[in-house]
């Protein structure tokens, strides 16, 4: 396929965007050292902007290039669904009701591990958590299990390693814990319907393989950092009894299992999610500090780069069709982790007349390389955003993120390479 000017611009500037997002560092440094210009350097820096703004940039470039009805037509053509559906999924499972359920949930499910209550809380948020994800889709699981690890371990001084393990096995389990069905991972909703990928056929092809995985990748820095996650001392709000009413959680879940459900029907869901507003705004007793600011964010970054993937087909699927099964799957891994693997396997699914073996390798490849960077996939950027004003200059390293992923990402290649 010969590209026009324009698929090269908006393939350059997606690697421009790609390359910011490891750079936010740098422009917090130019936030101090040039404090007229502050809160430009402020904006540049924070992740979740990155992809928005040169979004604006390839918008404009077009609206000059190719008339302003070209630009608006593109941006009209494009599908801001999954967006939209992060936002609102954020903010409901964020909830305080619905927090408090997942944290009944865990704590339950901790009591019975023999171990420390500490380290059986951990173990268990870091992969119970994630494999929800299968049910109730994988950025309310992300934002379920980055809210309790926060609450529990990041808000009590964990050490830097410990901090970046605890976000790599997370990233990463996340986006393989999504793969027990059909409909919660967004890199396998791409193609499930088209290639008839059924419960059964997700649970004995991907899910008992990705299960095993993720409790592994929870065990392992569990067992690793036992030490200092048994230290941590529970506080007297961590021992109270729950007295939030159960009618109230009963509400937060049924418009939380409302918004699962019409996942794919943006005006149905954010319908939902205005009676949620209305709702808590009622009850205000009962809730804290909802996370709009937050979940806008994430929605920005998503929808930048939904805008700016859209310019990549031309490139993505010449390389996906030239490669044999095994290396498709690396390769997957590999792009996952700049681009978003829900993207990538939507281009897959364009090309037809492929076999098994094509459909297995992009979509394990698409899941294993989802913990590797923030725009691997699309729960990503929420836990990002929850977690990060606990580490270093409130700024998550994009290369202590890879490190810190490499190892259970490794841990999931062997499981869909191996089993």
């Amino acid at each position: 396929m010969n590209p026009s000017t324009i698929d090269i611009i908006g393939a350059t500037l997606f690697a421009i965007a790609v390359l910011h997002t490891f750079s936010t560092k740098f422009f917090e440094k130019l936030a101090h050292a040039q404090p007229n210009h502050a809160g430009l350097w402020h904006l540049l820096g924070e992740v979740e902007a990155v992809f928005g703004f040169w979004a604006m940039v390839l918008v404009v470039f077009m609206a000059f290039a190719q008339g302003h009805d070209a630009a608006v037509h593109y941006l009209d053509t494009r599908n801001y669904t999954e967006p939209l559906f992060v936002f609102a999924i954020m903010v409901i499972a964020a909830s305080k009701p619905i927090l408090t359920l997942a944290g009944m949930i865990v704590r339950g499910l901790a009591s019975i591990l023999p171990m420390n209550r500490q380290v059986a809380y951990f173990v268990t948020s870091l992969s119970i958590v994630p494999l929800m994800g299968s049910f109730i889709t994988e950025p309310a699981a992300m934002t379920l299990a980055a809210f309790l690890l926060r609450d529990r371990f990041y808000t009590r001084g964990l050490s830097n390693k410990l901090m970046y393990a605890t976000l790599g096995a997370l990233f990463v389990n996340v986006s393989i814990g999504g793969t027990l069905t059909p409909f919660a991972a967004p890199p396998v909703l791409m193609v499930a319907a088209k290639w008839g990928f059924d419960m059964s056929f997700m649970l004995s092809t991907f899910g008992w393989k990705a299960a095993l995985a993720v409790f592994l990748n929870a065990m392992v820095v569990t067992v690793l950092f036992a030490k200092e996650i048994a230290a941590i001392r529970v506080s007297d709000a961590d021992k109270a009894e729950n007295t939030m009413p159960v009618w109230v959680i009963g509400m937060h879940l049924l418009f939380l299992v409302g918004v699962v459900v019409f996942a794919h029907h943006a005006a149905v869901f954010m319908g939902l999610f205005l009676f949620f507003l209305g709702y808590a705004s009622a009850y205000k007793d009962y809730q804290d500090r909802l996370i709009l600011k937050e979940g806008l964010m994430v929605a920005f970054f998503l929808a930048g780069l939904v805008v700016l993937g859209g310019m990549q087909s031309w490139w993505l699927q010449d390389v996906l069709t030239k490669l044999s099964p095994t290396a498709l799957y690396y390769g997957a891994t590999a792009l996952t982790a700049i681009t978003d693997n829900a993207a990538l396997t939507y281009l897959g699914s364009l090309v037809e007349g492929v076999g098994p073996e094509f459909k297995y390798a992009l979509v394990a490849g698409a899941v294993t390389g989802g913990g590797l960077t923030v725009i691997a996939n699309a729960p990503n950027p929420a836990g990002y955003a929850i977690l990060k004003p606990y580490f270093s200059n409130g700024a998550i390293s994009a290369g202590g993120l890879f490190i810190a992923a490499f190892p259970p990402t490794v841990v999931a290649i062997l499981a869909f390479q191996l089993l």
